[in-house]
């Protein structure tokens, strides 16, 4: 990596993961099990709830699909997912032959709008059809409406996959995200808040789901002396080697946590006499954010000179320092624009105004006062 570039979201390592990974080779675990799986499950367990259980697997876009998969969405079943998320939440429901049905944002949490839900619920039932499940996402580490989307899936009897891929250490009401849904997921890629070099989980509080998460992401194989498969499986399996990375960089995760939050601090700090630039904060005083990605919206017709978010991105990019705009929401995308959409246009305002800017737990003093500079020379 070019290490005069400020990087969005970069891996920060903690210093003791070498140590596990020499472990994998000292005993010559290099395979898809071994103890790092073992003990980076059990961590992860330790650390959500002593009641939930925790399955390692290569990718969190896996863990959706397994995710799915136990939750019994089969060919033609319809599924529910919000809008504003990245593409991996969503991909694994074309896997299984399902139709997807795209939801709006709400302002207060970009995530899933509990209104555009109920009517979408409604909306397929009256066409016969009860939807399978709901894809909820916590964007950027933000908890999206717990209680209220609770409220209506139960009404409804729909289970909750709760996308957690961005969302480690964030809690509402002192429960741990990603231990809200029938099923969850986190994402050990290497942007996120800690990682694995790639890799994701499936949480659930059934153990008996856990062991059906571990047959299906290990080419379900029977019992039996020989290779005999009853059922399609998957090679879904997190190596050895990977968890060891996991299990060091457990030991950073609330330093980590920390570091993204002090981030958030500074862009608060920061922005908080320029007009026109808002910070993505949670107001909820029960939701707790571990700000994956600190995010600004710009309003051009209160900046300087009508700057607008893609003036912004390209002056941090001339200066070599990395910025992204929001995610595409999915029912604008080429790949889902002719599925259904429920709500209004909150999520493509987000996307047309939104900035996610440099987050890693690893940025300096240096990082800061070059960001710093750059911005207020462009808007103050």
């Amino acid at each position: 990596m070019n290490k005069s570039k400020i990087w969005l979201s970069s891996p920060h390592m903690g210093g003791t993961e070498l140590e596990y990974i020499q472990d994998a080779f000292d005993t010559n675990w290099i395979a898809p099990i071994g103890a790092n799986i073992t003990e980076f499950e059990h961590d992860l367990e330790k650390y959500l709830s002593q009641n939930i259980y925790v399955t390692a697997l290569n990718s969190a876009t896996s863990a959706i699909h397994l995710g799915l998969i136990l939750l019994n969405v089969k060919k033609d079943d319809v599924v529910i997912c919000q809008s504003l998320t990245f593409t991996a939440s969503a991909n694994p429901i074309l896997y299984l032959g399902a139709t997807p049905i795209f939801i709006d944002s709400e302002p207060e949490t970009w995530n899933l709008c509990p209104i555009a839900l109920e009517e979408a619920i409604l909306d397929t039932i009256s066409k016969g059809k009860i939807p399978k499940a709901i894809i909820t996402v916590h964007l950027y580490g933000v908890p999206y409406k717990i209680d209220e989307i609770r409220t209506i899936a139960d009404k409804y009897k729909i289970p909750i996959l709760e996308d957690s891929a961005e969302a480690l250490g964030s809690s509402y009401k002192g429960q741990k995200c990603g231990t809200f849904g029938d099923v969850g997921v986190f994402s050990f890629n290497g942007n996120k808040i800690i990682t694995t070099s790639g890799g994701g989980a499936i949480v659930t509080s059934n153990y008996q789901l856990k062991k059906k998460a571990q047959f299906l992401a290990s080419q379900s194989k029977d019992e039996a002396p020989h290779y005999q498969h009853s059922e399609l499986g998957y090679n879904y399996q997190m190596s050895n080697i990977c968890a060891g990375i996991g299990r060091g960089q457990m030991k950073v995760l609330n330093q980590h946590i920390a570091l993204r939050r002090a981030m958030h601090d500074f862009y608060v700090s920061l922005f908080e006499n320029i007009p026109g630039i808002a910070v993505f904060s949670t107001t909820n005083p029960d939701s707790f954010s571990n700000y994956w990605l600190t995010s600004i919206l710009v309003n051009p017709d209160e900046t300087k000179n009508g700057i607008d978010r893609e003036t912004i991105r390209l002056a941090l990019l001339d200066s070599d320092i990395e910025c992204r705009p929001l995610w595409k929401p999915m029912h604008l995308q080429p790949l889902y624009e002719n599925y259904p959409f429920y709500g209004n246009k909150v999520a493509e305002t987000l996307f047309e105004r939104g900035l996610s800017l440099p987050s890693g737990s690893n940025l300096t003093d240096s990082d800061r006062d070059r960001i710093q500079t750059i911005l207020l020379k462009l808007l103050s």
